[in-house]
C-alpha cells in the first residue's frame, strides 16, 4: 500500500471529493520510523532528486547539550522518561522529536528528529 500525503479522498462529512488528478510520485510518503534505544543502526532512503538520506533505526548515544557549561558531550542513554508526541511510545523506548530521556547526565529533551536525521541531539534539563 502507497503512503500519500495527497489530500484525503473523504470529506469531513463522509462524502466524496471529486478527483482532479491521479496518484504522482512527488506525493509520496514514508512509513514512521519508530527509533528505538539499543545497538546503532541506520538505513539509507533515497529521497526525491535520488539525494540519500540517513535514517536512525535504533540509537544509544546523544549529543546532549549542557546550556550551563556551554558545552555538548557524547552520553549514552539509558531509558525514555515521557513522550508527548504519544504516551505509549514511553513503554516501546521510541525516540521522536521532544521526547525525555534519562541519561548519564540527567534527563534531556530530544532536540533532533533521529527517524529523519540519522543523530540525536538533546538539551539537558
Amino acid at each position: 500500500m502507497v503512503v500519500s500525503q495527497a489530500r484525503s479522498r473523504r470529506k469531513l462529512t463522509g462524502g466524496r471529493y471529486v478527483a482532479a488528478n491521479k496518484k504522482k510520485s512527488y506525493s509520496l510518503g514514508n512509513l514512521p520510523t519508530f527509533t528505538k534505544i539499543g545497538e546503532p543502526s541506520h538505513k539509507e532512503r533515497r529521497t526525491r532528486g535520488g539525494y540519500p538520506k540517513l535514517v536512525s533505526l535504533s540509537v544509544n548515544k546523544a549529543n546532549v547539550f549542557d546550556k550551563k557549561s556551554g558545552k555538548a558531550k557524547l552520553v549514552e542513554i539509558k531509558t525514555v522518561v515521557e513522550n508527548p508526541a504519544n504516551r505509549n511510545f514511553v513503554r516501546r523506548n521510541i525516540l521522536t522529536k521532544g521526547a525525555i530521556v534519562e541519561t548519564e547526565l540527567g534527563k534531556a529533551k530530544i532536540t533532533s528528529r533521529p527517524g529523519q536525521q540519522g543523530f540525536l541531539n538533546a538539551v539537558l534539563l
